[in-house]
């Protein structure tokens, strides 16, 4: 067959290189992918693909699990979640391991080594750097998208795969609409990537061993502390969080912040002895950091426009206290590469595009919620939880509905929705 469906992804990271490689494998698309740097690269932290996700990956097919493999990902044993501070500083709070044979709950992955996999096998005349969006015209039909390097490239769909900055997402929403832009959450972030020796050497092996390897989570007074392992357990993830003083918060319209060693010391001075140790060793070498700021994206109304879409943290950028960005990324490359799949022309793609609306948005924005709440209780800051143990005995099971989806499930559900649309059946689509 002929490529009939001309699709352009904006945004070379994650999210849109997953949907790359889930859409290369359908002969009637006709796909290529638009990066506003000069190539195809990923930074920041490294994320965890939990079970929902992997369970996505595998049913994209066998290539996309061989990327995570082939990217160093470390099977986590469980997740532990420990009091860091007051009289109950070293307990445990709550804790999830393995539970599914043969499936790990969660695997952590460096973003640069997978955005490579995935791109690894791509043609490269579908891989376009420097390209960055300027504007976009869709009133004859096709949309138009021109770059600032005054270049142009004409498609039948648009996805915005183009991250919380998202271009794209203004496009759909409009300039006015206040859920157009990223906000604050007013709450900071610090990680460092260690070598696995050192790390272990700082927290201890019983915390660091890569026959045991377990993500840990230390909940303090207005600080967290997390490590876990990574690149095939030569590295070792250390990440500080904190959350602003409303004197600080004049400061929210901010991306990043400084943060110096005195401040640092003082929000983990009480922290057990290994952990405390570890912040000092790992962390307090250098008189400052630079902290990036965690910013979210307001619910949107929508995630599609005619021809239009978004996805990734284009559309539903979050806090990181779920763990879901990278997962919530992949399952939308499934969900919009099986509808895209199954579309046969440009018609047909619309109705896809208003199935993966409306089976991923809701979704999506509800994780993106509960993770600002994860977030309170990680950081000592909730009413109801505060710094007991006690009262953290169930919290794990604020994941239930993360990684207990069945995504062949997910998957049926919007065939079915973007059947009954062809058909007329579904008036709202």
């Amino acid at each position: 067959m002929t490529s009939s469906i001309r699709v352009a992804i904006v945004g070379g990271g994650v999210a849109g290189a997953s949907l790359l490689h889930a859409l290369v494998k359908f002969p009637h698309l006709d796909v290529h992918i638009f990066e506003s740097a000069t190539e195809f690269k990923d930074a920041g932290m490294a994320f965890g693909l939990a079970r929902n996700a992997q369970a996505a990956l595998q049913l994209i097919g066998p290539s996309a699990v061989q990327c995570l493999e082939r990217a160093g990902a470390v099977p986590m044993k469980g997740v532990r979640f420990m009091i860091a501070h007051g009289d109950a500083a070293g307990s445990l709070a709550d804790e999830t391991a393995d539970a599914v044979p043969g499936k790990s709950l969660t695997s952590i992955v460096h973003r640069a080594p997978f955005l490579q996999e995935l791109l690894a096998d791509i043609p490269r005349d579908r891989m376009h750097a420097s390209k960055k969006l300027e504007k976009v015209d869709q009133k004859n039909g096709p949309v138009t998208l021109y770059f600032t390097d005054g270049t142009t490239h004409e498609c039948d769909i648009l996805v915005g795969a183009d991250g919380i900055h998202s271009t794209v997402r203004k496009l759909i929403l409009g300039e006015d609409d206040a859920a157009a832009v990223p906000r604050n959450s007013g709450g900071w972030l610090l990680m460092t990537l260690q070598p696995f020796d050192k790390a272990q050497a700082s927290l201890g092996q019983e915390l660091v061993d890569i026959d045991n390897a377990r993500e840990y989570s230390w909940i303090g007074q207005n600080a967290v502390l997390l490590h876990n392992i990574l690149s095939n357990g030569e590295q070792v993830q250390f990440v500080i969080a904190s959350n602003d003083t409303e004197v600080e918060s004049a400061h929210l319209d901010h991306w990043q912040r400084n943060v110096g060693v005195d401040e640092i010391k003082k929000l983990f001075k009480d922290y057990p002895p290994p952990l405390n140790k570890a912040v000092d060793e790992l962390l307090c070498n250098v008189p400052e950091h630079k902290a990036l700021y965690l910013w979210e994206h307001p619910n949107a109304r929508t995630y599609v426009s005619g021809p239009m879409c978004i996805m990734g943290d284009a559309a539903h950028s979050t806090t990181p206290w779920h763990g879901s960005g990278g997962g919530m990324s992949v399952e939308d490359s499934f969900i919009l590469s099986t509808l895209l799949g199954r579309a046969r022309t440009p018609s047909e793609a619309l109705t896809a595009l208003k199935a993966y609306d409306r089976v991923r948005r809701p979704r999506t924005q509800r994780i993106v919620e509960s993770s600002r709440a994860t977030g309170e209780m990680l950081m000592g800051r909730h009413a109801e939880t505060g710094l007991d143990p006690k009262k953290f005995r169930s919290f794990c099971a604020r994941w239930d509905f993360i990684i207990e989806i069945d995504m062949e499930k997910h998957r049926d559900e919007a065939l079915q929705i973007m059947e009954a649309g062809l058909k007329g059946e579904d008036t709202i689509l």
